[in-house]
């Protein structure tokens, strides 16, 4: 088992909200989600916690990738531009400073035309218990 399809198995939320670990390799992870209708706020555009809920997917991805149980401590996100219904949201993780228990993360998160949506980052805690995704089947 991969560490996309132990996330994409496991992760509940995301699971139930259409979100998914696409990839995680070469010090990245992605992860996807198409904005429907259970997405949307009161307003018409895609709720916060929703984009939120993407990018904490690609962050639990790139962290946990290291093969240890890595819980985030500490998140901050900026919303740059609304997402609407249909658009096609992906969120780009990466560890800027891998503090062997402290990592932090930067990601992305943009729509289908290349338009940055939010940043986030987070802190990580890096826990000394091996993931062993084997397993877990």
């Amino acid at each position: 088992m991969t560490i996309e399809e132990f996330l994409n198995s496991g992760d509940r939320m995301a699971a139930e909200n259409g979100i998914q670990v696409t990839s995680v390799k070469n010090g990245v992870a992605i992860a996807t989600m198409t904005v429907e209708k259970r997405h949307l706020n009161a307003g018409g555009m895609c709720q916060g916690g929703a984009i939120f809920t993407l990018a904490d997917l690609a962050q639990a991805a790139i962290c946990n990738s290291s093969g240890n149980l890595n819980v985030a401590i500490s998140c901050n996100i900026t919303y740059h531009k609304g997402a609407r219904l249909g658009d096609t949201l992906t969120a780009t993780a990466e560890i800027t400073s891998a503090h062997p228990k402290l990592p932090f993360c930067i990601i992305k998160v943009t729509n289908q035309e290349g338009v940055l949506i939010a940043t986030v980052t987070g802190v990580n805690y890096a826990k000394n218990i091996p993931i062993n995704i084997e397993t877990l089947e």
